[in-house]
C-alpha cells in the first residue's frame, strides 16, 4: 500500500514478513534461503520439465504435479515457475505449445528431443535429491499431516480423545529426543 493514500501517516513504516524494513542509513536484515516454504532446496525447472517431456506431452499443471510425486511431494514449482520455463523452452524452439480443450498441451520438438540427448549421461538428474525417504526425508510434511490430525481432535474429539491425543503427541516428542540421543524409543520411556 502506498503511504500517502488515505489513513496512512506517511512516517509509518510497512509491515515485512521478515521484519521492518530498514530506514535510511540503515542496513537492512540478513536473511537465508532455505529454498522456499522450508522445504527442500528448489530444483531445476527446466531441466525437470524437459526430462517429463520427454516421456509424453502435458499441461502445465500436469507437469507441477508429475515433479511434485517424483519428489515425493519435497518439490513442488509454483505456476510463477512452471509457465515462464515453458515459455522461454519455446521461445527456443525447443517445445511447442498447442490449445487442447481449452488448456496449453506442451510437447517437446525435434530440436528438444535432440537437446536431451545431447546432454544425456552429462546433466544432473533434476530429481536427485528430492525423491522421498533416506536422506533428507521430508519430515515437515510428516509433521504438518500430524498438525492436521492433532487439529482435528482438538476440534471434535471427545475429552478422553483429547487426553490420549495429548499422550500421544508428548510421547512422540520424547521418542524424537531419545532418537537424538541414539537410544531406542520405547513406550516406557
Amino acid at each position: 500500500m502506498h503511504p500517502m493514500r488515505e489513513g496512512r501517516n506517511p512516517g509509518h513504516r510497512h509491515h515485512h514478513p521478515r521484519g521492518p524494513l530498514p530506514g535510511p542509513g540503515e542496513a537492512g536484515p540478513i536473511h537465508h534461503r532455505r529454498g522456499g516454504r522450508g522445504r527442500a532446496p528448489r530444483g531445476d525447472v527446466r531441466a525437470a520439465v524437459l526430462q517429463l517431456l520427454a516421456e509424453a506431452p502435458m499441461h502445465g499443471y500436469q507437469l507441477m504435479q508429475a515433479i511434485a510425486e517424483r519428489s515425493g511431494g519435497r518439490w513442488t514449482p509454483s505456476p510463477g515457475a512452471i509457465y515462464p520455463t515453458i515459455s522461454q523452452l519455446e521461445d527456443e524452439g525447443l517445445v511447442t505449445v498447442t490449445a487442447d480443450a481449452g488448456r496449453k498441451l506442451v510437447a517437446l520438438t525435434d530440436a528438444g528431443r535432440e537437446h536431451i540427448a545431447a546432454r544425456h549421461g552429462t546433466s544432473p538428474d533434476p530429481f536427485a535429491g528430492h525423491s522421498a525417504g533416506g536422506p533428507g526425508t521430508d519430515l515437515r510434511g510428516l509433521l504438518e499431516q500430524l498438525h492436521a490430525a492433532a487439529r482435528q481432535v482438538a476440534r471434535t474429539g471427545s475429552d478422553a480423545q483429547l487426553t490420549a491425543a495429548a499422550a500421544v503427541i508428548a510421547d512422540a516428542r520424547r521418542s524424537l529426543y531419545l532418537v537424538l540421543a541414539d537410544e531406542p524409543a520405547t513406550p516406557e520411556d
